[in-house]
């Protein structure tokens, strides 16, 4: 596993329950800006699904990815809603009340 993932999942490690962050957010502060697509994929490979909380990372608009890696979008949306995330839209969590503000 390379430095950066690790460094990935230590930031999606810190997301609270009930809020959500962004694949930008998490390359950020990562300390990689431009790599959103590598977040992607290093939650896609979570090597400790329950104690690295991949499903609170959402894109900027609030979308689901359509390939949540443990299951599909519905499961990540049961996870988010069980945690209190509301949603705007269906598959659209909302951003201005369940924002993780770093």
């Amino acid at each position: 596993m390379s430095e950066f993932f690790n460094r990935i999942y230590e930031v999606v490690k810190q997301v609270p329950f009930g809020k959500v962050t962004t694949y930008g957010t998490v390359a950020r502060l990562a300390g990689s800006p431009r790599a959103s697509r590598q977040v992607g994929w290093a939650l896609h490979n979570n090597p400790q699904p329950g104690v690295i909380p991949c499903h609170r990372v959402v894109f900027k608009d609030g979308s689901l990815t359509q390939g949540f890696a443990f299951g599909g979008r519905d499961v990540q949306k049961g996870m988010l809603l069980n945690e209190g995330v509301t949603f705007s839209e269906e598959y659209k969590v909302d951003m201005i009340k369940c924002l993780w503000e770093v």
